[in-house]
């Protein structure tokens, strides 16, 4: 009987010591998933900052801001607005240049408006 319960004596202690190993293992596990959701909280707030920054940065009115502040653009107005017109005898459509990646099945025109 003095065997049996040196034993189970043996037995119980394994068995609180297992218990006290998973209790400490599972608060180290708990204090990580605590650590990784306040970073999570932290990675969203810089996230929702970024994006008002980046919204703030697009508008229109700041880009038209920086056109005419750094690089002296100016809106186009009627006044200012130049129309060019092609005088008679002027160049036309037809004597553009012929394009020199046309496929060989494809009939190619030339200046005189013949294929071939």
């Amino acid at each position: 009987m003095n065997r049996l319960n040196i034993f189970l004596l043996i037995i119980v202690m394994g068995c609180a010591l297992s218990v006290v190993n998973a209790t400490n293992q599972q608060r180290q596990i708990f204090i990580q998933l605590q650590r990784a959701q306040s970073q999570e909280r932290q990675l969203q707030q810089d996230y929702s900052q970024l994006q008002y920054q980046q919204s703030a940065l697009s508008k229109t009115s700041r880009i038209e801001q920086l056109a005419t502040a750094s690089l002296k653009m100016q809106s186009a107005t009627t006044g200012r607005t130049q129309y060019l017109t092609l005088a008679p005898g002027a160049a036309t459509a037809t004597d553009a240049p012929i394009p020199t990646s046309a496929p060989a099945s494809a009939p190619v025109a030339t200046r005189r408006g013949a294929t071939r």
